[in-house]
């Protein structure tokens, strides 16, 4: 069996071009979304998901209605092949009931796992050269050696309340039991 998935992103969006081509295509059963392709909860796909059986193909008028973004599209994919479906995007040509869509199919999972790769490597690269500039990354302290001493004098004292203290320090009281803490 053939079952659709259209999406648009706004409801002043049309879904009639998706519809028509998916009816054209033969789909037996259409399930919509109007929602940004960025949401992880989609409805119309989480349905289409836990509707379509073993031996269904799931259309799609074109891939980016289907994924947010290579990985998701991959993922979402994978998904519906572990259930024993197929998946056929219309604008694409790419029908993974055949050899030829099978390797297409491929081929878009290993440039999304080389594209990951790149991006892990820049980003330790970056980090490494950071790292020599003497950043070290992360949130910046609040409280440096000497409103720690003024924070241990204030307690000490116990002229001031815990909650005085933090307002004069202008921090939580959190900050301030954790930066005792490691004193």
């Amino acid at each position: 069996m053939l079952i659709g998935y259209v999406r648009v992103s706004t409801s002043d969006q049309n879904l009639d071009l998706q519809m028509d081509a998916l009816k054209t295509a033969g789909c037996d059963k259409i399930h919509k979304d109007i929602a940004s392709g960025a949401k992880d909860d989609r409805a119309g796909l989480l349905d289409v998901l836990t509707y379509i059986r073993k031996g269904d193909t799931l259309v799609v008028w074109k891939l980016d209605r289907l994924g947010r973004s290579l990985r998701h599209l991959i993922d979402t994919i994978n998904q519906i092949n572990a259930q024993g479906c197929y998946f056929r995007s219309l604008q694409e040509n790419i029908d993974t009931c055949t050899s030829g869509g099978k390797l297409i199919f491929h081929i878009f999972g290993a440039l999304a796992e080389f594209e990951r790769d790149i991006i892990r490597d820049r980003t330790k690269a970056g980090l490494a050269a950071a790292r020599k500039r003497g950043n070290t990354g992360g949130r910046p302290k609040i409280m440096d050696n000497k409103k720690i001493a003024l924070a241990k004098t204030l307690i000490a004292n116990k002229s001031h309340s815990i909650n005085e203290i933090c307002s004069i320090l202008k921090i939580s009281r959190a900050t301030l039991y954790r930066y005792l803490k490691r004193e």
